[in-house]
Formats: structure tokens, C-alpha cells, sequence
């Protein structure tokens, strides 16, 4: 399923063996204050995402799993350690445009505007980056239809769509951002077992054959199961179980 009439403009298949490395996180610390007392919510994680991988953490409630996806995604700043892209420190970089340009976020709860139509919101994107409205109009059909949805839900409202409807419709404008890296907190969490089996499908072949790395938060072990590899989350450390 290589991806057409996106940002992006390289064409990527067959996904295996070493791959160029993405994201690297060398001993990230991430704490804050509460009232109270430190809260250390991520301890000295290190690790390596590489292009075209499929990679879940898991780990309980808390375990620090989804502030690790949020400092991946520039959305806090490490206490201490550094978060390479592409070598390159993201602390040097505008976060802002990084999410824009080279990491999307999928949000369980699907994070769409309800007041844009499907098409509307997987052009979104497109039209931040000033490309022109009739462009992004068809490039945000071809996504849609890409990620298995009918034409009929074009012109409809989040309110109007299913949960499976609503998070392809977010998949496909992560899509539309053009990036390489898709970072998912809990992409099937509101879904019933059908959709979580198309949306996890679908997140394995934008990695494997359109070689976005795929980074997955999740709680469910048959998500887990599908990926390439597994970090869990315990207490704010990562280990890898696979």
C-alpha cells in the first residue's frame, strides 16, 4: 500500500532487514512537580526506532508510557538526555514545524475538528503547508479511499461517523502531513475488536510498505502481538521484550 498523492514524494516498498535509523532517544529523563512531591515519569530510557519499523510499548497505567510519546513528539522537553531525528537533536529544532513536517500524533479519542467535514480535516495539513486547495482537495481523496473508506463519507462530520470511520479519517491526515514517523496513543482504545484489527493492519503496512516508522502506545497485548517490536514501560524505564 505504498501511499499516493500525499506530501510525500519518495515511493517506499519491501520494508526489511537494517534501516536507517529515526529516532533515538539517548538516557531521556522527563520529571515534573507536583504539589506534593517529584514525580520521575520517565527514567534514562534509550533506545532506537528505525524506518520502516512497527513498534509497540506497553506497559500499566502510569507507567510513563505516554509522556515518553510526547516527549518522541516534541510536545514536552526531557529533563535530561537528548532525542535525536535523523541525528539531529530535536531540541534544536522547531518543534512546532517537526510535528508539521516530520512526526504526526494519532489520538485515541481521534482528535478530528468536528466542524470539518473528513475530507476538510485530512486537508488540514496540506493547506498549512500552502498547498493549494484543489490539490490538497484530491490528494485528501485518495487518502481516504487509501485507507479503506468509501466516497460517501467525504462530506460527513466526525458526529456523523463510527469510531473505526473516525480514526482511519485520522490516519489518513497524519498521512497528509507528509512525514515519516506516526506516533499512536492508543489508536484502538475506543474501537471494538473488528476495527482494532483494520486500524492495526493498517498502521503494520504503512510501516512495512511505506516505510513510516510506526511508534504504537498501547495496553492491549494482541496489538502488541502484531508489531515488530515490543518495549514495556515499568515505573518510567523501558525495557525491550522483543
Amino acid at each position: 500500500m505504498t501511499v499516493t498523492g500525499s506530501a510525500r514524494t519518495d515511493k517506499k516498498q519491501n520494508f526489511g532487514g537494517d534501516q536507517m535509523e529515526i529516532l533515538r532517544a539517548e538516557h531521556v529523563s522527563y520529571s515534573y512537580q507536583t504539589k506534593y512531591q517529584k514525580v520521575e515519569a520517565v527514567r534514562d530510557v534509550s533506545c532506537v526506532f528505525e524506518q520502516g519499523g512497527f513498534y509497540a510499548i506497553v506497559g500499566e497505567s502510569g507507567s510513563g508510557k505516554s509522556t515518553f510519546l510526547s516527549l518522541l513528539a516534541g510536545l514536552d522537553v526531557p529533563s535530561e538526555g537528548t532525542i535525536y531525528v535523523q541525528g539531529r537533536s530535536l531540541g534544536d529544532m522547531d518543534r512546532d514545524a517537526y510535528r508539521l513536517n516530520q512526526a504526526s500524533v494519532v489520538y485515541q479519542s481521534f482528535h478530528l475538528f468536528p466542524l470539518l467535514t473528513a475530507q476538510e480535516n485530512v486537508m488540514l495539513p496540506m493547506e498549512f503547508k500552502k498547498v493549494k486547495k484543489r490539490e490538497a482537495s484530491e490528494r485528501a481523496k485518495q487518502l481516504l479511499e487509501r485507507v479503506g473508506l468509501k466516497p460517501g463519507i467525504l462530506k460527513q462530520f466526525p458526529k456523523m461517523m463510527s469510531g473505526g470511520e473516525q480514526q482511519r479519517v485520522a490516519i489518513a491526515r497524519a498521512v497528509a502531513a507528509g512525514g515519516e514517523i506516526i506516533l499512536a496513543d492508543e489508536p484502538t482504545g475506543n474501537l471494538d475488536s473488528e476495527n482494532e484489527k483494520k486500524i492495526v493492519a493498517l498502521l503494520k503496512e504503512l510501516a512495512h510498505e511505506d516505510g513510516y516508522t510506526v511508534i504504537v502506545i498501547t495496553h492491549n497485548p494482541g496489538v502488541a502481538k502484531e508489531t515488530d517490536h515490543v518495549y514495556r514501560m515499568k515505573d518510567g524505564a523501558l525495557s525491550q521484550e522483543r
